[in-house]
């Protein structure tokens, strides 16, 4: 069993970190080049930028990001086949076994939990956007990614509508709480690319997490 959560992790997660590295080259590296040079524009407007390391742009700054995309990739991808298992050994609904084509189903529900829902309070920033203090919307994201996937868990799995009624009301909690409010400037970055980078991020998650599901699935499926 751990060998094959181990290889389901490791396959899937690979080719979900590229593909996500893949989406990100296209759609979301170019606006936050575009970001960066009205971050550096704002910081030389206030104290002389610091020599901080930064990958070099080019191959170097795409290995690192396939990398971490890869790094990441493997352990959603842990997270994901020990759900499988766990779906599994309970039984399943109706009795149903993981392949490719339920894996797709389980990569929506970790873009909706992961990405989806933590994402209608916490857009993904450029760089040099002003944002709420880092460990207040830690603990919001983290709430969040908790209470939307337990919610998931009772509206699919309850067999009763207090069980179901109970998910809806945890997908709702925490944007009824509310996520850590923005400051009131806006900073220096025009509107319309903070809007784009948001849509690119969307995008990127999603087709990392389908590929994560779908090939999770059927990975785990020809080990078995």
């Amino acid at each position: 069993m751990l060998r094959r959560l181990i290889l389901t992790a490791l396959i899937a997660g690979s080719l979900a970190g590229v593909t996500a590295a893949a989406v990100q080259q296209m759609k979301a590296i170019p606006l936050i080049l575009e970001a960066e040079v009205y971050e550096r524009a704002a910081m030389a407007a206030d104290e002389p930028a610091s020599a901080a390391w930064e990958p070099a742009p080019g191959v170097e700054r795409i290995a690192y990001r396939v990398l971490t995309d890869g790094l990441a990739g493997f352990g959603f991808g842990l997270i994901l086949a020990g759900a499988f298992a766990l779906y599994e050994v309970s039984g399943g609904v109706a009795g149903g076994k993981i392949d490719g084509r339920r894996g797709v189903v389980w990569g929506l529900a970790g873009f909706a939990v992961f990405s989806l829902a933590p994402g209608l309070g916490l857009p993904p920033e450029l760089p040099g956007m002003t944002a709420a203090a880092l460990g207040l919307r830690q603990s919001w994201w983290i709430g969040t990614a908790a209470a939307t996937a337990a919610g998931l868990g009772f509206l699919v799995f309850g067999t009763r509508l207090p069980w179901r009624a109970a998910g809806i009301g945890l997908i709702l909690l925490p944007h009824l709480i509310g996520a850590p409010h923005m400051p009131a400037e806006s900073g220096n970055l025009p509107a319309e690319l903070g809007a784009s980078f948001v849509m690119a991020s969307l995008v990127s998650a999603a087709a990392f997490w389908l590929v994560l599901g779908g090939v999770g699935g059927w990975v785990y499926r020809r080990l078995s």
